[in-house]
């Protein structure tokens, strides 16, 4: 069995691109629906739910993993404003912390991601936190 390159703390800082995603209320119907936020304004189309920006895919050059490893950790949202439709935000994604720790199944990695979007003035609207475990 071939092994994945070790995820190593040598990543930690390591930046995305900035991608600029407009929020479309389509994909905002359609997450809505699919997390069945029932939040009339997130079904209308008008306000994204909290959970949105998971939509947006950025990659982080040299940070590459089998998902099918992968468990979700955990996920946390900031807002300084709720995401709206048409509204256009740049975003970026940074490796915070790679770490190991010896669990039930072995040995485990920790990615710890942060993403920030702004907004077309460059204000902040919301930042992440994403915890994802490897097997």
């Amino acid at each position: 069995m071939d092994h994945p390159p070790t995820l190593t703390r040598d990543l930690i800082g390591r930046e995305s691109e900035v991608v600029v995603f407009e929020v479309e209320r389509g994909a905002i119907r359609k997450f809505t629906d699919a997390v069945q936020d029932q939040t009339p304004a997130c079904v209308r189309g008008d306000v994204a739910p909290p959970t949105f920006p998971t939509t947006f895919r950025m990659t982080i050059p040299g940070l590459t993993f089998d998902l099918a490893r992968v468990l979700h950790g955990a996920q946390e949202y900031r807002y300084e404003r709720p995401l709206r439709a048409g509204d256009r935000v740049s975003c970026r994604v940074r490796v915070a912390d790679v770490y190991q720790r010896k669990g039930r199944l072995g040995e485990m990695t920790f990615l710890i991601l942060t993403m920030e979007g702004t907004d077309e003035s460059g204000s902040p609207v919301f930042s992440g936190t994403t915890t994802a475990i490897l097997r």
